[in-house]
């Protein structure tokens, strides 16, 4: 059997697929295969015909905090959105939830059953598994706040880690270092909270980041982590770059930690005006500011 036809046998399969249109920057080169695994037994196959063919691999959940290049990547992406999705409430508040559920889904399913503790992830378009990659976050909280386990494949097996060896910071994680390790699974302790609450703070949330950010233009969400004692976007609008281009690229206008794909921005636009950023705010303030957002498939 050719590769396709391996890999068919464990996951939904398409070739030669462009990752723009798996990323919410929407930009991205094509790769050779983009794969669905049915389940838990079938991604640890597929990962067994990556190695056995020598085949990179990496996993993606909605691409929501991803610059991926623009060249193509000679390798798989797996993709967890479609089938490891699936979330589990005890009546104490305890949760576990499969990697490739929606953050999103996650906090409202939480707010039906009047769990308080994750109202702060109710806009964050992602998926578990990259909300534990990355400990996002929103309004001084993080999902680490809440998260007790997480269920991990390394070393060809899998196993529960307690939060206390995953050296959880902010927007960091101890996976961001074992990249061979998977996020399978998260446990995550909620408590009992009053619904009513618990849907006016999502509510007034929601409304602040309509309010307050680019909701209607394709990008990754926050692109530079706050450094210490400042914010990343007043730094960015002290050296005028609010609603500064390069290509198709551009500092949003309406919050200038954001930047948008303005018009059939490259990769490289995009890095080129993150670089530009970066050293007029060093230039200026004395202070280097580090993306938030990933890259992938990049040669440097």
């Amino acid at each position: 059997m050719n590769i396709e036809e391996q890999l068919s046998a464990y996951g939904d399969v398409e070739c030669n697929e462009p990752l723009a249109k798996h990323t919410t920057f929407r930009i991205g080169g094509s790769c050779a295969y983009f794969v669905y695994p049915k389940n838990e037994i079938c991604l640890i196959r597929i990962i067994t015909i990556c190695q056995n063919n020598q085949l990179p691999y990496r996993i993606f959940g909605k691409g929501s905090n991803l610059l991926c290049s623009d060249d193509r990547y000679e390798g798989v992406i797996l993709c967890l959105d479609r089938y490891m999705n699936e979330i589990y409430f005890e009546q104490d508040g305890c949760c576990i939830a499969q990697a490739g559920c929606s953050i999103i889904l996650l906090a409202h399913e939480a707010m039906k059953r009047s769990f308080t503790g994750l109202e702060f992830a109710s806009g964050i378009p992602g998926t578990l598994g990259g909300a534990l990659y990355m400990n996002a976050g929103a309004y001084r909280c993080a999902i680490a706040d809440v998260l007790k386990e997480v269920y991990v494949y390394k070393d060809h097996a899998c196993a529960w880690m307690n939060v206390e060896e995953l050296d959880y910071g902010y927007r960091h994680s101890r996976f961001q270092s074992e990249r061979d390790w998977i996020i399978l699974a998260g446990r995550l302790q909620l408590e009992k909270g009053d619904q009513s609450e618990i849907m006016a703070l999502m509510d007034s949330r929601r409304q602040r980041r309509m309010d307050t950010q680019p909701l209607d233009k394709p990008s990754a969400g926050s692109m530079f982590r706050n450094p210490d004692n400042a914010s990343a976007w007043e730094l960015i609008d002290q050296i005028g770059y609010r609603g500064k281009m390069i290509g198709g690229a551009a500092v949003s206008a309406k919050h200038p930690n954001f930047i948008v794909n303005e018009n059939q921005a490259s990769a490289e636009d995009v890095i080129q005006l993150i670089i530009e950023i970066q050293t007029q705010v060093k230039e200026r303030f004395g202070i280097e500011l580090h993306t938030e957002v990933e890259r992938f498939n990049w040669k440097i």
